[in-house]
């Protein structure tokens, strides 16, 4: 794996590409790390989501929620101005993208209204829940707030003790908004070994040195329920693979899926290469000929 890792290494000094490190992990053997600056922890942007997704996943295991519960079982004072048709959207249409709603909002963008929460339950859907994949950060969000509603801890709060703690992740910073909530859907930052150990964990079916700190059902239900991110050929919408899961972007059906984040934090998980491929970075765009994601692809995932 080494030679893999200095091959990507050196594609993307060619393409003018800033990576800060590059982590490698398959099963049987010792994990591989190149360093092109000090560990720090990172803004993990998107990334944040798969967090999101494995609160969620926990606290339904705990009888906490379910992911199929309407989401506005858990804004009861919202109800009364919610729009129609707001009350079929579930938890599980929040992660996955396909409330139906047309409110998008992301975190590195000013809140311009009084509670983002109330503001995506007010806004009139475009289309039938279920039915249509648009990529937001408001879904994670409101995600997130839900899971507070039900188990009286942030989403940051609730993982300490279950995943944060376990992998020796201490006091991970996690950026809130206005009302004191985390972002949830970006903003979480952490060191490339620190995301690293969250992709063996889920690698690993949930367990982490004999405990089981996920349910080992619910790592495959990330990728195993998905949805087609393509809605008709002429849609625009963004994405960077023709599905999404339970907060990660997820590829041909093998169960690999793609934690990643806005210039190039990756954390790539692939149970039919037993590897974890993680990557933070600083890249503005890719060259003319290829992007980030595709030499990441390219070079390293497909060669394990």
């Amino acid at each position: 794996m080494r030679e893999l890792i200095d091959g990507l290494l050196q594609s993307a000094q060619n393409n003018g590409m800033e990576l800060y490190g590059v982590h490698a992990y398959r099963r049987g053997e010792e994990p591989v790390e190149r360093r092109l600056r000090s560990d720090d922890r990172e803004n993990l942007w998107s990334v944040s989501k798969t967090f999101v997704s494995v609160a969620l996943g926990i606290a339904e295991a705990e009888g906490r929620l379910a992911l199929d519960d309407p989401a506005l079982k858990y804004y009861p004072e919202l109800k009364g101005t919610a729009a129609p048709g707001l009350e079929q959207v579930t938890l599980r249409h929040l992660l996955t993208m396909t409330s139906g709603s047309p409110h998008s909002w992301f975190a590195d963008e000013p809140v311009v209204v009084p509670d983002l929460a109330a503001d995506f339950f007010a806004t009139p859907l475009a289309h039938e829940p279920g039915s249509h994949f648009s990529y937001t950060g408001t879904g994670p969000y409101v995600a997130a707030r839900a899971l507070r509603a039900a188990t009286g801890a942030s989403v940051r709060d609730y993982l300490m003790p279950r995943v944060f703690g376990p992998l020796a992740i201490h006091n991970p910073q996690w950026h809130t908004c206005p009302l004191g909530y985390p972002v949830a859907e970006s903003d979480l930052f952490l060191r490339t070994s620190e995301l690293a150990r969250f992709g063996r964990l889920l690698l690993d079916d949930g367990r982490h040195e004999g405990r089981q700190l996920v349910p080992a059902g619910y790592c495959a239900r990330i990728a195993a329920e998905s949805v087609a991110t393509v809605n008709d050929p002429e849609d625009q919408e963004f994405r960077l693979a023709p599905r999404y899961g339970l907060g990660a972007w997820c590829g041909d059906g093998d169960g690999t899926f793609s934690m990643a984040g806005r210039y190039g934090q990756f954390c790539i998980v692939s149970p039919p290469r037993e590897a974890v491929v993680t990557i933070t970075a600083h890249v503005e765009a890719g060259s003319a000929r290829t992007s980030i994601t595709t030499l990441v692809t390219e070079e390293l995932l497909n060669r394990l």
